[in-house]
């Protein structure tokens, strides 16, 4: 079931998500200030390219960076990121095989807006970055 509901997100939305979280990190790594925010970019455009099946767990690990870190990623592209997930979440919800694909993608929005202090993991062992 992980891998029709991938496929019909790839096709739906998916792509286009991932592409803006590319285009995103490229241009938080023009800087080398940016450079892990490019990362933590390119790392959540696989997870929104192939979301179900898969999780974000919070690290134990992530410390007082991980916060100031946040900050700076949500006024730099966490909220168009957000945005996006949430106009092509309410796009989704006007067919009905698209409300589960809508609920994913409001399910993707708290990584988008925070995504650094966080691991994604398979939903197999959603425990592993603890």
């Amino acid at each position: 079931m992980k891998t029709i509901l991938n496929i019909i997100w790839l096709v739906l939305c998916g792509f286009w998500m991932a592409c803006a979280y590319v285009v995103a990190g490229l241009l938080l790594c023009i800087t080398i200030i940016g450079i892990p925010f490019g990362i933590a970019s390119f790392r959540i455009a696989g997870f929104a390219l192939w979301p179900f099946g898969r999780t974000a767990v919070p690290r134990r690990d992530a410390g007082a960076a991980s916060c100031v870190g946040n900050v700076l990623w949500l006024v730099l592209a966490g909220w168009w990121l957000a945005l996006g997930h949430i106009i092509t979440g309410v796009l989704l919800c006007v067919t009905i095989i698209g409300i589960p694909l809508a609920i994913a993608n409001f399910k993707l929005i708290p990584i988008s807006l925070t995504p650094l202090g966080h691991d994604i993991v398979s939903t197999d062992q959603p425990f592993a970055g603890r």
